[in-house]
């Protein structure tokens, strides 16, 4: 076992810890705290290893998993852009960029090569995997915020259109799940969870 090898693996997985630190704007649903990047992180892999059955094309899950697990470690040193900030989404992908190189940097050569590549892949959204992981990572939030009757919808004045909006890309990874998607949005507002 080479001792540096290890060292820089350790080194990674307790910097990774901080993910925990990070809350998101969503609540969890059965808490009123918010939801932390690990937790969501966790969600989204898991909800991929139950709903990929409903993916467009056939994926490689192991792929998407990864991707679900690693994309949001940027946000250790990026902090979590809330979904409809204009404002922060100015400059999301100059500071996840920063914080991408920052924190891959700490993991052997080979390792960091291959999670930054699935990072930058999560980020295009170009391949199937990242089209799928994409619309877990999308799909996730719309739960809880259905879940919770819109509790991180209401007081930042969201309304369906932005939320149709965000939630576009679940059609390209599943129809299924966008048809599933909108028609939550629209039992959203008619129960008054989500402005019209």
């Amino acid at each position: 076992m080479k001792q540096d090898r290890l060292q820089q693996q350790i080194s990674f997985i307790v910097e990774i810890d901080k993910m925990k630190d990070i809350l998101r704007r969503t609540n969890l649903i059965n808490d009123k705290r918010r939801e932390n990047d690990a937790e969501h992180s966790w969600h989204i892999a898991v909800m991929a290893v139950l709903l990929f059955e409903y993916a467009d094309s056939e994926v490689d899950i192991l792929k998407v998993i990864k991707m679900l697990l690693i994309h949001d470690l940027v946000e250790i040193y990026a902090g979590d852009t809330y979904a409809y900030d204009k404002e922060g989404y100015k400059d999301k992908a100059k500071r996840e960029a920063s914080a991408a190189k920052r924190v891959y940097s700490l993991l052997p050569v080979d390792q960091a090569l291959e999670l930054r590549g699935l990072w930058e892949e999560f980020e295009e959204h170009k391949s199937t995997e990242s089209r799928f992981a994409a619309a877990m990572d999308v799909l996730q939030p719309l739960l809880l915020n259905y879940e919770t009757e819109g509790i991180s919808w209401k007081p930042h004045s969201v309304v369906s259109s932005m939320v149709r909006e965000r939630i576009g890309m679940i059609k390209d990874g599943s129809s299924s799940l966008w048809e599933f998607s909108t028609n939550l949005i629209e039992d959203a507002v008619k129960r008054g969870y989500l402005a019209e």
